[in-house]
């Protein structure tokens, strides 16, 4: 059974149908591409993944469970997590303090127990702390722990975006464009990044990603999206070879 299973998944807008009919299959453990020309609906697809806009029809199923129309929260505790295109950190909170936001969806403690900084309190924000830590560590991000995350260089904000994201505990994370802005040597290092993410974290990455060099050298499958249908899908060499893959990004 795939760990994620869509079917039929659509959307419109004010009449206009952003996505229709898109079909995909994602087994445990794959590194998935999610690729087509500027407009094509690849963010539409994973804002309806996360909860952000509620699909007009079709199913979404996660590990065998129905998560489709759930809300955003309720979809992050299931299990997708995300990053976004546009890096969205909290900037003026430090780097440790952004990860823990993340490991809120774990480690909880009541009102009154923050008010009363109760040992309860204490407790878990020192389990927090020393999570967050470890996560930081994997990034090579653990001495600029009390950094403002605005101070980071913009490859350190990104790999802080996708630590935050590792805090919530997923089984699934969607990258869009995390190459986005980066150098080549930033690029190499995301490519090793998400590699060892998911071969240490038990991880199933789907990307959306513009970067054919970063496509071809870590995604084992590809959908590729056109004018919000699916235009060709399958292993990365068989789809980056298609014709009308081809075509799509030549007219882009």
């Amino acid at each position: 059974m795939a760990l994620l299973s869509v079917k039929g998944l659509g959307i419109s807008f004010g009449g206009l149908r952003a996505v229709d009919k898109f079909n995909i299959n994602i087994e445990k453990g794959q590194l998935y591409g999610l690729i087509g020309p500027n407009g094509a609906g690849k963010t539409t697809v994973f804002n309806m993944l996360t909860g952000v806009y509620k699909p007009t029809d079709g199913t979404i199923m996660l590990d065998g469970k129905d998560i489709t129309g759930k809300t955003n929260i309720e979809i992050n505790r299931e299990g997708i997590a995300r990053t976004f295109q546009n890096i969205r950190l909290f900037k003026e909170q430090t780097v440790l303090d952004n990860v823990k936001i993340g490991l809120h969806n774990r480690y909880k403690y009541s009102t009154l127990d923050g008010i009363l900084r109760t040992p309860k309190y204490h407790r878990v924000e020192k389990e927090m702390d020393e999570k967050a830590i470890e996560l930081l560590k994997v990034f090579d991000l653990d001495n600029e722990a009390n950094v403002l995350s605005s101070n980071l260089p913009y490859g350190k904000q990104r790999k802080l975006e996708i630590a935050r994201a590792l805090a919530t505990d997923p089984v699934l994370l969607l990258l869009d464009e995390p190459a986005a802005g980066m150098n080549p040597k930033e690029t190499e290092e995301l490519m090793e990044t998400i590699r060892f993410v998911r071969d240490n974290f038990d991880m199933t990455v789907l990307l959306i990603e513009h970067d054919m060099k970063l496509v071809s050298g870590i995604c084992e499958e590809l959908t590729v999206l056109n004018f919000g249908e699916v235009l060709a899908a399958g292993k990365t060499t068989d789809v980056l070879n298609n014709p009308e893959v081809i075509k799509a990004y030549i007219g882009e």
